[in-house]
């Protein structure tokens, strides 16, 4: 069980994660809002990282509010509200993940040429209906964390450490429903990522070194450009198979050790969208240069500090996204 000193060091840490989270993805928001601006529509994969921005700024959002309850509640009088904060967490959190498999599955089928199929055809099925997904996702997300307020103990505390908001399954119920939650969260859309992420790897590097070969380097920058994008695809997936494996781990501390790390999964759920985010800026050139030039411009108002510039790649004629 984490002690007073532990949850106020995760909590402060959280702070400055959610700090960068909101910025990464605030970022990514005000980027697709000034393209749609301009061209009055949003592509799938914009919309898609747009979902997971609102769905990842929401989740730290909450999660800070939740820890500083619990920080100040120390004798539970507000635990059905730390309650409800914990379900719309592992709601969000569970968004965000499927949210996530669903991006790289979309540049699964988009980069991936592959015999037609039936498999092929679910695919185009799925992504001609993008927005729908989406919602399904989020509506998911909810319903399939609903039970959770049957688990919240509604007092855990001792003279020296509050637990006000606990998640101990006592119940064969119980424990059935967190390895459900475990495998719906965790476990499958891992599967679809590393599947997706397996697919575009083999196929599209194939693809592109025979390009390479046959054209003598004339196709560059287009070359640059996918390859950005296998790079921010293989980015997340790792990211995500660490995170599973984290989860994991605290999570069965939950179910075998009766032990309430709760503090310890949403701070490593904290750790997933800042660097996920971070990965996505960094996916798109366009994003990552802009981003880049901007931080350089704001280090030039500070000359002591002008050594921590970042070098910039100038855009080539024939380049694009």
């Amino acid at each position: 069980m984490l002690m007073l000193t532990d949850k106020l060091l995760i909590w402060l840490t959280t702070g400055l994660l959610a700090i960068c989270t909101i910025f990464f993805n605030m970022y990514l928001l005000l980027v697709i809002q000034r393209s749609y601006r301009k061209t009055h529509k949003l592509n799938p994969c914009d919309f898609i990282i747009s979902a997971i921005a609102v769905a990842s700024i929401t989740l730290q959002i909450l999660t800070y509010l939740w820890q500083t309850l619990d920080q100040i509640d120390t004798v539970c009088k507000m635990n059905f509200a730390e309650a409800i904060l914990l379900v719309l967490i592992f709601s969000l959190k569970l968004v965000v993940f499927w949210s996530t498999a669903f991006l790289i599955f979309y540049y699964g089928t988009k980069l991936v040429v592959e015999p037609v199929s039936c498999y092929t055809r679910i695919q185009e099925a799925i992504l001609k209906h993008v927005h729908i997904v989406l919602l399904f996702i989020y509506i998911s997300g909810f319903v399939n964390c609903v039970p959770l307020l049957i688990m919240v103990g509604q007092k855990n505390y001792t003279s020296t450490i509050a637990d006000c908001g606990t998640i101990l399954p006592t119940t064969p119920f119980e424990y059935i429903y967190i390895s459900y939650y475990i495998l719906i969260s965790d476990i499958i859309p891992c599967i679809v990522m590393v599947k997706s992420s397996i697919s575009i790897m083999y196929n599209l590097a194939k693809h592109l070194q025979n390009m390479k070969a046959s054209s003598n380097g004339a196709h560059g920058p287009k070359l640059g450009t996918q390859m950005r994008v296998i790079k921010m695809t293989l980015s997340l997936v790792v990211i995500f198979v660490l995170f599973v494996v984290g989860d994991m781990l605290t999570m069965a501390t939950v179910v075998l050790m009766m032990q309430n790390t709760l503090y310890l999964i949403v701070l490593i759920a904290s750790i997933y969208t800042t660097v996920s985010a971070a990965a996505m800026v960094y996916g798109k050139k366009s994003h990552w240069k802009e981003l880049v030039a901007s931080y350089n411009l704001f280090l030039d108002e500070y000359p002591c500090i002008s050594g921590l510039k970042v070098s910039e790649v100038k855009t080539e004629p024939q380049d694009n996204e």
